[in-house]
């Protein structure tokens, strides 16, 4: 059986600092770093006080699965005149990429900016060759509006970088 192929039983949730733990093992999982911003060896310390200390302009959503958090997603908001606007970011536990967590982290986020928070214009960088993310954020709705070259530094090679948005009509 693929990893495709196995079903999870996934509850969406609003983030908690106990989670800390749980969010440093995505971190150091599987291509978690490679496919994202992330730097490799990042404090559990400074994990945790992100979780315990949250920045205002941030809400943050976790996907757990027998207890355990196994992907993570916030929504970054902006504020004046680009306060209908939100980026986000997301990043799921190696062992559980392909099996529904990215979908139901992106569900709940859309329902929450869109239908609870006013926002109408998501937003996203996404690695050209990320092909998993970039079909994943298609399927909701998200389109390319532009190519950043050289967005950033990644295993001593600079990489391109989608700009993807969602707008709501």
């Amino acid at each position: 059986m693929t990893r495709k192929a196995l079903r999870l039983d996934i509850l969406v949730r609003g983030i908690e600092a106990d989670d800390w733990e749980d969010i440093a093992a995505i971190r150091e999982s599987g291509n978690v770093v490679f496919h994202t911003l992330q730097l490799p060896y990042f404090s559990r310390d400074k994990i945790r006080d992100r979780l315990e200390n949250p920045p205002a302009d941030m809400v943050g959503l976790v996907a757990v699965v027998g207890g355990i958090v196994i992907g993570q997603l916030g929504l970054h908001l902006n504020a004046g005149r680009r306060a209908h606007t939100a980026a986000l970011g997301m990043m799921v536990h190696g062992d559980y990429q392909l099996r529904g967590v990215g979908t139901a982290l992106m569900e709940a986020a859309v329902e929450l900016a869109e239908r609870w928070m006013g926002i109408t214009r998501l937003e996203l960088e996404v690695y050209t060759d990320n092909t998993a993310g970039i079909a994943l954020y298609k399927k909701f709705g998200f389109e390319v509006e532009g190519t950043l070259r050289e967005y950033a530094l990644r295993d001593g090679q600079y990489v391109d970088s989608y700009l993807m948005a969602r707008v709501r009509e």
